[in-house]
């Protein structure tokens, strides 16, 4: 039966679930104790399991990551908080150099059964540090899968099947969304890694997204419909493995892709999608694909820049008129 919580409480659902399934799995990051998490993601867990399975740590990413790793490999099961993903880049030592090769430099006798998780992106007048995606860094990385979604009910299915995963998985999720709410059921359930959803169905052009970027694309639908145009809507949900399939068969009935990715343009999630689907859909497309993207630069602090920086429905809505050749 489904009920409606807000994303912190999916994920929270997900750990605890998951925690009194498996004794092995065990939570660390900072302020994820004492504090409840520094967005009350990890709220009343100290409580229910105690400091040896909800463990504050020092500001000291590169450390309590590799605590994490080492614990995967010896039979455990980590969820590593960072309080943000642009933290986390004290730690990529430890997720791009330990985590995602113990399996296959160890030939197959160690697995890295561990989740990095946080939220990523922008949350505000945050400015440079603060601010950014590495999404597509964590996916150009062989042995890591890469998972990012603010739908509560996807984002605690998602969660589950991350710390049951045998590989390593990064989990990028939104600050500014924890508190959206949405349906989810009070039963047992998981949602596969690997599959996207169509969020909207439609018929003159797909757009695809994930992450927060999924709630402006949402929107640009909406208005287009205004407009007699009829937009399909794809959340990737997990970007490694990057389900190419369900893009494909979009595409075959709308002719037209615009793919909307707040990371930055060169070399992204948005690049890698409208190459594979040249590749696979070439002979549907009626124009080229259409990429939405933050700017190329670092973003600024003044709320008028970022609202250039990053993309939102205005832009979209141009780009599916772009790519459908009318103003």
């Amino acid at each position: 039966m489904p009920r409606e919580i807000a994303l912190r409480d999916a994920l929270n659902e997900a750990m605890s679930e998951e925690m009194r399934r498996d004794d092995r799995v065990f939570l660390m990051g900072e302020e994820v104790a004492e504090y409840n998490g520094a967005y009350k993601v990890s709220k009343g867990m100290l409580d229910e399991f105690g400091e040896k399975r909800v463990i504050d740590t020092p500001i000291t990413e590169l450390g309590f990551a590799g605590l994490g790793v080492g614990a995967a490999m010896n039979g455990l099961r980590p969820i590593v908080e960072f309080m943000t993903w642009n933290f986390a880049v004290l730690a990529f030592d430890q997720i791009v150099n330990n985590a995602a090769k113990t399996l296959s430099q160890s030939g197959g006798q160690f697995a890295c059964p561990i989740v990095f998780r946080g939220p990523s992106g922008s949350a505000g007048q945050l400015a440079q540090q603060h601010s950014q995606t590495f999404v597509s860094w964590m996916a150009n990385c062989p042995g890591l899968k890469v998972i990012s979604c603010v739908e509560p009910k996807d984002a605690k299915g998602l969660l589950k099947s991350a710390i049951r995963d045998e590989d390593p998985v990064c989990m990028m999720e939104s600050e500014l969304l924890y508190g959206m709410k949405g349906d989810v059921p009070e039963e047992e359930y998981l949602t596969p890694i690997g599959k996207a959803a169509v969020r909207r169905e439609g018929s003159d052009v797909t757009i695809v997204s994930y992450n927060k970027m999924m709630e402006e694309a949402k929107k640009a639908a909406v208005e287009l419909e205004k407009d007699g145009i009829s937009a399909e809507v794809i959340d990737l949900r997990t970007i490694k493995p990057l389900d190419f399939q369900t893009i494909v068969d979009s595409v075959k009935k709308t002719n037209r892709l615009v793919v909307v990715d707040e990371a930055w343009p060169f070399a992204g999630v948005s690049a890698e999608v409208a190459y594979e689907i040249q590749k696979y859909a070439f002979d549907y497309l009626d124009a080229p694909v259409t990429r939405v993207n933050s700017a190329d630069t670092s973003l600024p602090y003044a709320p008028t820049l970022v609202e250039e920086y990053l993309p939102n429905p205005v832009k979209i809505i141009t780009a599916v008129k772009d790519t459908l050749y009318v103003s």
